[in-house]
This record gives C-alpha cells, structure tokens and sequence, in this order.
C-alpha cells in the first residue's frame, strides 16, 4: 500500500483500497494511535483528531435541541461507524447521527446508514476539514441516500443544511450565519435559533 503523490488516496498494486482492507487498517491505527480515527471518503484516507471541548459543547447543545423533537429521534454521538459513498464503500463517523434509538444495535463498527434521518459534522481546527467536511462527505452522505447533512462550520461563522440527495451530492444547499433561525426540512421538520453558537465556535 503506497500514498500517491499528495493525494491521499490510498492504493495497493491491486488498486484502490478495499473497504474490508481499510476497516483492518482502522482498527490498527485506532488501537495504536490514542485521539485518532481514520476514515475512507471517496477513496481518500482522512484522519480524524480527538475534538476539542468547544466541539463536544456544540454536539451537547444540538443533542438537547433535538431530543424534544420526536421520541423516535435520538442524536447518536458515540463515533458510529457508517458503510456510505456510492456501493457503500466509503467508512465515516460522523460527528451526529439522526437516527431511531435502537438503529445500531447489533449492527457492529460500521453500520448500514438506512435508518439514518441526518448527519452531523463540526469542523475542526485542522488541514484537513475544508477537503474532509465541506466537500467529500456531503458527496458520500448523498449517496448513501442520507436525507440531510447538517454541517456547523465553526470557521466560517454558519450552518450549511444539505437537502435533497442523489448521485451527484444534495441538491438543495442552505447557509445560515451564526445568530440566524435555521430550518432544517422533512424529515426533521424543526426551525431553531444558532445565537449560542457565537459563543461555543471558538
């Protein structure tokens, strides 16, 4: 297995990574490496560090947000692994995963994202995030049939709602400045105020 050039796109003399190849790199890194996870998006390795407090603060904030909405409803914040991306042979962890309480039980480190409502993903202070959250994974999530991707961009001061998925990525696309009520569509449903988040996205 080599890295080509500055692309993170790992290959082996076969070819592109097998997912079943990358989960066992996974496990190595993970056991080995404390704070760090890794991830396989389009094809491209990403690394994952331990987030910092502002980061869990935000995820904190959404979970009780969102708990009142539907008994049905819980924000999974535990590091679920998911299959995603087309033919599912991407592997993610989203930072948030909408989904029925009960939605990964038995269903191992990287479950099938069929019940998921929404994902969830912060930014972090790293190199990585632009390419990682703001491209790559909305791509993935859509393709795996994800109705929304609700990404909380603490660099750039908004929250982005991605609607509407297919093949080539959400179709529907909305920024919202920290302080603005979001609208987060079906089959969430729910418009809520991002004031606090002025203060958690440091």
């Amino acid at each position: 297995m080599t890295v080509v050039h500055d692309d993170p796109t790992l290959v082996s003399e076969e070819g592109p990574i097998l997912a079943t190849e990358f989960e066992s790199i996974a496990r190595a890194v993970e056991r080995e490496t404390e704070g760090v996870q890794v991830e396989l998006i389009g094809g491209r390795l990403g690394v994952k560090r331990a987030p910092d407090g502002d980061h869990g603060r935000i995820l904190n904030w959404l979970l009780l947000l969102l708990m009142p909405l539907n008994p049905g409803l819980f924000l999974h914040v535990i590091g679920q692994g998911l299959a995603v991306g087309s033919y599912r042979k991407g592997r993610a962890r989203p930072d948030g995963i909408l989904a029925p309480p009960d939605a990964f039980a038995g269903a191992g480190e990287w479950a099938a994202p069929d019940a998921v409502v929404m994902t969830v993903e912060v930014t972090s202070h790293d190199s990585d995030t632009n390419r990682r959250d703001r491209i790559d994974k909305p791509i993935a999530y859509a393709r795996a049939g994800i109705p929304l991707y609700l990404l909380i961009d603490r660099e750039a001061g908004k929250v982005v709602v991605h609607s509407q998925p297919d093949e080539d990525g959400y179709q529907d696309v909305h920024s919202y400045a920290f302080g603005r009520a979001v609208s987060l569509p079906e089959p969430v449903g729910l418009t809520f105020d991002t004031e606090s988040l002025k203060d958690m996205a440091d």
